[in-house]
């Protein structure tokens, strides 16, 4: 993908994985993960738990071989949105964090969500991606209208209060500057 390199995705393992993400989730950057305070053993058990569920899984991107991101999935029927907006058919619920790094790479996480969002758009039963994200994370208010996102309302979720927001696959073709 363009000149940053070359982004692939697999299944996380809980268990192999652990350390990495328990890294990753509570270093400062990641304060809206909420898993600041987090050991390793619940970072093991958080990501058992979602390899155990039906309606959710976790993903390590990988740049260029190299571990870099984090990816999770859901259906937002049973997972994270349940009763708080109407699901549609091919809905599919998103969240996703870069590691930590003390070099950046200008363009980079903004390469990681359209990597994300063409891994989710790849499966043709996804209609459109819905992302929850704390409604004072404004890093990644700009990096989701960047991908095609739509601001719809404010939600109360238990953890946080949250910015609903929407991107169907046209939205995101065309932020891409890709032609339907």
């Amino acid at each position: 993908m363009s000149t940053i390199g070359t982004f692939t995705i697999r299944p996380l393992d809980p268990l192999k994985d652990a350390e990495l993400l328990h890294r990753w989730v509570t270093h400062p950057k990641a304060a809206f993960w909420m898993m600041q305070d987090a050991r390793l053993q619940d970072v093991e058990r958080e990501y058992m738990r979602i390899a155990a569920h039906e309606h959710h899984h976790a993903y390590l991107g990988l740049h260029d071989g190299e571990p870099a991101f984090l990816m999770e999935k859901y259906d937002p029927r049973y997972v994270e949105l349940v009763g708080l907006y109407e699901p549609e058919p091919g809905d599919v619920g998103m969240h996703f964090l870069v590691a930590p790094t003390d070099r950046p790479v200008h363009g980079f996480t903004r390469a990681v969500i359209t990597a994300v969002m063409a891994e989710l758009f790849a499966d043709p039963a996804t209609r459109r991606v819905v992302v929850e994200p704390d409604v004072g994370n404004k890093a990644v208010h700009a990096l989701n209208a960047a991908v095609g996102f739509v601001p719809e309302r404010e939600i109360d979720k238990p953890e946080k209060r949250a910015l609903l927001s929407f991107c169907t696959r046209e939205q995101f073709e065309a932020a891409r500057g890709v032609s339907v």
